[in-house]
């Protein structure tokens, strides 16, 4: 049903094409218009989603239905045995097609590509973000909580999650 590929700089501008559409939709009820604006920036122009993967060893990964792209995933080693899915996203339209848990499955590979041995792969997620049950119905459990500062005044209010694999 779903493929899957690995990004290449490249892809940013479809990375950021994508999160422009899927990003302000997931968060439009609990950020402020003006978060969101800084967030995009922040996570998703084109020139840092480059700088990710040059610079911070994000591996990203896009998923298409037939030729369409519908969602994308990034995971980055973070420390021995720790992983972090960054980005878990899929476009509006294609929510409710198993393609969340396809991209999950997907990051978990990736990981074990990289790392075979046992290891620990977290996420931070919103607190008030409805796909804290998809997490949790894919076997994660809350680690913690913590409001991360990201620049501007702004926060992160986030449980981080954990998986072992």
């Amino acid at each position: 049903m779903f493929t899957i590929r690995k990004a290449t700089v490249a892809d940013c501008e479809l990375i950021h094409k994508m999160a422009k559409e899927v990003f302000p939709a997931t968060y439009k009820e609990i950020l402020s218009p003006e978060q969101l604006d800084y967030m995009m920036d922040w996570m998703y122009a084109p020139s840092n989603v480059r700088k990710q993967m040059e610079e911070e060893g994000h591996v990203y990964s896009i998923a298409y239905k037939e030729n369409e792209p519908c969602g994308y995933v990034s995971i980055q080693p973070q420390e021995k045995d720790v992983f972090h899915l960054q980005k878990i996203y899929v476009l509006p339209r294609f929510q409710g097609t198993h393609c969340g848990s396809f991209l999950f499955r997907e990051a978990i590979k990736c990981i074990k590509e990289i790392h075979p041995e046992p290891c620990l792969m977290e996420l931070n997620v919103n607190r008030n973000n409805k796909a804290l049950q998809f997490y949790e119905h894919m076997g994660m459990r809350k680690l913690r909580e913590g409001d991360f500062p990201i620049g501007n005044g702004y926060y992160m209010n986030d449980y981080i999650m954990g998986l072992d694999i």
